[in-house]
């Protein structure tokens, strides 16, 4: 298992290097000055104090001598430069904004999990009976809204007409009640769709009708033998929105001011802002690979067929 997480994690690196050289690319191709936009607080602004801005965020040398200097930073010191707009290192930006878009993935993708898991599970055992279509339709419906749009619509009922939730900031849990709420009814949708789809294929097969002939309660026929077999593509379902969580979630932060991965992404592309554009999106390129490779992992744990595969390949391997 270790040499599985090693050969992932070095399969990582041209996966992060050509990330890194895109974004690097696009970033010099973007229309907009830094230098200029930096200073567009003057009242006047010269040709000798946009020199100097450049001078000052190193824009001034040719591409490639800037691009080698940040793929050195970014990989072997872990540093992304200074921020243009805030003056400060952007990994350390980036490591106070992490908890927070942490703990917000974290809500989302346990919401997700704990509300389309079982509501799956409903829709494939009285698959299509009334329950199943309305809780599909339910679903369609949640996958159909953008999450701007309701987040607008729960701040403007819960904040405005209501008032009982806040509508911005991360001051105490309750701030947390919405944001959770919008960023994670679609994700809900998407694992209850597919736990349906897996449990239905599953419900049909042998081992389930066998384990009923013998007499155990259905709901133990369902949760303890059906549910763990079905449960290989809702887990990487569940991965994919925990990586696009950590990622950030752009529109929900931006929406209700959390100071979070997505909000400061794009602040930082409004700002032209190099650095931290690119510390961003590295970062979320990360973040999304190693979850991706603890989603494979978790895979072995849920499915001892694919742990033992594994082994037996690993042993075959080293008779020969």
């Amino acid at each position: 298992m270790l040499r599985y997480v090693l050969k992932r994690l070095l399969m990582m690196i041209p996966i992060l290097l050509a990330v890194a050289i895109l974004i690097f690319t696009l970033m010099n191709f973007v229309p907009g000055d830094p230098a200029r936009i930096a200073l567009s607080q003057n009242a006047v602004i010269t040709e000798a104090d946009l020199a100097a801005k450049r001078a000052e965020f190193g824009l001034d040398q040719p591409f490639f001598t800037r691009l080698i200097s940040f793929l050195e930073g970014a990989f072997f010191h872990l540093d992304f430069g200074v921020s243009y707009t805030y003056s400060t290192p952007v990994t350390s930006l980036l490591a106070t904004r992490f908890p927070i878009t942490l703990m917000l993935a974290f809500l989302c993708t346990l919401t997700m999990v704990v509300l389309g898991i079982p509501a799956g599970v409903s829709a494939a055992v009285h698959a299509g009976k009334a329950g199943d279509r309305i809780s599909m339709f339910i679903t369609l419906l949640f996958n159909s809204m953008p999450n701007f749009w309701l987040g607008l619509m729960l701040v403007l009922f819960f904040s405005l007409e209501l008032k009982l939730l806040p509508s911005t900031g991360i001051g105490s849990p309750a701030h947390f009640v919405l944001p959770v709420i919008c960023g994670s009814l679609s994700g809900v949708a998407s694992i209850a769709r597919q736990t349906r789809a897996s449990m239905l294929e599953v419900i049909r097969s042998d081992f389930v009708t066998t384990a009923r002939s013998k007499g155990i309660s259905e709901r133990k026929a369902i949760y303890g033998h059906a549910l763990p077999n079905a449960l290989i593509p809702v887990i990487t379902v569940c991965g994919q929105q925990f990586g696009h969580m950590l990622g950030g979630i752009s529109v929900i932060e931006m929406l209700f001011s959390i100071p979070g991965i997505g909000s400061f992404l794009i602040t930082s592309i409004n700002q032209r802002d190099y650095p931290s554009v690119q510390g961003c999106v590295i970062y979320i390129a990360v973040t999304f690979s190693l979850m991706m490779l603890i989603t494979d992992l978790i895979y072995a744990f849920v499915d001892p067929r694919i742990k033992s595969n594994y082994f037996v390949q690993r042993k075959k391997k080293e008779k020969t």
